[in-house]
């Protein structure tokens, strides 16, 4: 993990008493580190228990990458050790539950540039998402290097743009651009780069004006309409972590590092495209 300690990649910005924005800022290339899980899952927590807050936004800084893939530099026994959360599910998958199932605040993605792997999970999670027209892209790219998702994507993403498109998103491996994931439902809008900021902002400021009760109240209705999503997610996260330690598996993600994975280049801004070749 390079620069600054893991609470400080992940910071909570004040925009209003009822709006607040949680960041990542994790340079190059806005890697998700195991050690991210805690700080993030604290702040989820506290936004959850702060009565006046209602309207998250989650955003990030690096240019061209909202939030990239998890980090295989790190040790796998990193993320199998950490501890379950207060509902059972490994930190990770609790923050993506908190995003669409937290009873307390409305969450929102604002995926300006990439949003890969924990990205678009994350992005998955909230409760509505918008994201860069020109230059942003979802890619749920774990299939072609013998993973799955692990955070509830497949649940997730069969539930907004159902069962054929959600499998061509998965088993094709490849980037989604944002017009055609507005098209599928991933995202809900896909305005030009120079409009997201303010489309978000402004969408967070109304929705922070209202009633809260009125709110929360509408979204707990809207959420019955759906099982709960626990018992996809378990399966997903163990199959991912079985899979993570396989001799397959890892021989694709070093045939990735030896091309220059996790490091700013060819490899990491066009992922999907040499995925596509390690296995030929």
């Amino acid at each position: 993990m390079q620069g600054s300690e893991p609470g400080q990649q992940i910071r909570l910005e004040y925009r209003s008493p009822a709006y607040w924005c949680v960041t990542f800022d994790v340079p190059p290339l806005n890697i998700f580190d195991p050690w991210h899980m805690t700080p993030l899952g604290v702040i989820v927590s506290v936004l959850g228990a702060d009565s006046d807050v209602w309207g998250v936004v989650f955003d990030g800084t690096i240019d061209g990458f909202f939030l990239a893939h998890c980090d295989f530099l790190a040790r796998p026994e990193d993320t199998f050790c950490l501890l379950p959360g207060p509902t059972g599910l490994r930190q990770l998958r609790l923050t993506h539950w908190y995003g669409s199932a937290a009873p307390s605040f409305v969450s929102i993605a604002k995926t300006l540039g990439r949003a890969t792997f924990v990205g678009s999970e994350l992005s998955l999670a909230s409760d509505m998402r918008s994201g860069s027209r020109e230059n942003g892209t979802l890619s749920l790219w774990e299939v072609g290097c013998g993973l799955v998702p692990g955070a509830g994507a497949m649940v997730r993403l069969r539930r907004l743009t159902g069962r054929g498109r959600a499998l061509e998103v998965l088993l094709g491996a490849d980037e989604v651009r944002r017009d055609v994931a507005e098209l599928y439902g991933d995202v809900n809008r896909a305005p030009p780069d120079g409009e997201l900021d303010g489309f978000v902002d402004a969408l967070a400021a109304r929705l922070a004006s209202f009633d809260k009760r009125a709110i929360l109240d509408t979204k707990r209705l809207a959420n019955q309409a759906d099982p709960p999503l626990d018992a996809g997610i378990q399966p997903e996260w163990d199959t991912f972590l079985a899979l993570l330690i396989g001799p397959g598996t890892q021989a694709r993600i070093k045939l990735l590092m030896d091309k220059g994975f996790h490091m700013l280049g060819d490899v990491e801004t066009r992922l999907s495209y040499h995925i596509g070749q390690i296995g030929l």
